[in-house]
């Protein structure tokens, strides 16, 4: 795959489909890495017509490592964000969304219909209210507006997403933690048997390795950020917000609650969707964007 040099770090990413169609920008999330955006999502985005770009953020993947920056303590992070207090952090989402944007100018792209999951969401809500002439339109899939009044995480889905293995030095012992986590956050309508977790858990360990200094950072980041409803509020981009009714990592409400306060939004709810990327539903996900971006 290629590299990219963006806002000073390195950026590795893949492309699918002809770079002379509009582009439509991929934006994980959290520790995740870009191979999570399922091929058959982006083969449909190629089908509609579309130049479709995933990429590893920082601190994940094959991109930067930012091992000149301090491990934050997350305990500390979390108490100070209860009580409305912003410590400093490594770098923020707003560093991240220049990243993003740093990408389209280092593959000559002007504007790109901008999609984002879970974290990658609420970075691609920074770039629609931001950095907005770069923003054709704004999908927001699994997400949130950060609002303090938003439900939190399952129990059992927090605690997986904070689990650590039991040998981190383990390729085997990472690759069970990996499965537990998907376990803890997958479909409850569209479950995948333990034998494909395991071989996707064990592709990412394979490619990515196991960073959970970068994890420490990216969280960080999350955690800073402030509440986006105002920002929200200021984009005038056509948007379109999905999310599963059964997210136990990132409650319905957040996804409904980021719709109401995006002026030009359409909300699109699967039934039985968690926090992943159901294979039945890559098909109607590439198609309500592909409608969203050819009413622009």
């Amino acid at each position: 795959m290629p590299t990219a040099h963006a806002n000073g770090i390195e950026l590795e990413y893949e492309t699918f489909g002809d770079p002379d169609k509009p582009c439509v920008l991929l934006i994980m999330g959290l520790a995740t890495q870009l191979t999570a955006w399922p091929d058959s999502f982006c083969q449909q985005l190629v089908k509609h017509g579309y130049f479709v770009v995933r990429f590893d953020n920082r601190d994940v993947g094959l991109s930067s490592k930012l091992d000149h920056l301090k491990v934050p303590k997350i305990g500390p992070l979390i108490l100070a964000r209860l009580v409305g207090l912003r410590p400093p952090v490594p770098y923020t989402l707003d560093d991240m969304a220049q990243d993003a944007v740093g990408l389209l100018d280092a593959l000559g792209i002007e504007r790109a219909h901008i999609v984002g999951a879970s974290m990658g969401g609420m970075i691609a809500q920074l770039i629609a209210a931001k950095h907005s002439s770069r923003a054709a339109t704004l999908t927001s899939i699994m997400s949130t507006t950060g609002h303090r009044s938003l439900p939190n995480p399952e129990p059992e889905a927090s605690k997986a997403i904070f689990m650590k293995p039991d040998d981190p030095t383990s390729r085997e012992s990472i690759v069970i933690r990996n499965v537990r986590v998907r376990k803890a956050v997958q479909s409850p309508a569209y479950p995948k048997d333990d034998d494909e977790l395991r071989a996707a858990a064990a592709a990412a360990v394979d490619r990515g390795g196991y960073y959970p200094r970068g994890v420490s950072r990216q969280l960080a980041a999350v955690l800073h950020s402030r509440d986006r409803r105002r920002l929200l509020r200021s984009v005038r981009v056509p948007s379109l917000v999905i999310h599963g009714e059964d997210d136990p990592l990132v409650p319905v409400a957040c996804g409904i609650d980021t719709a109401n306060n995006l002026p030009q939004s359409e909300l699109v709810l699967y039934p039985g969707m968690g926090h992943d990327f159901p294979e039945p539903l890559m098909e109607s996900m590439a198609d309500h964007i592909d409608q969203l971006a050819k009413g622009v």
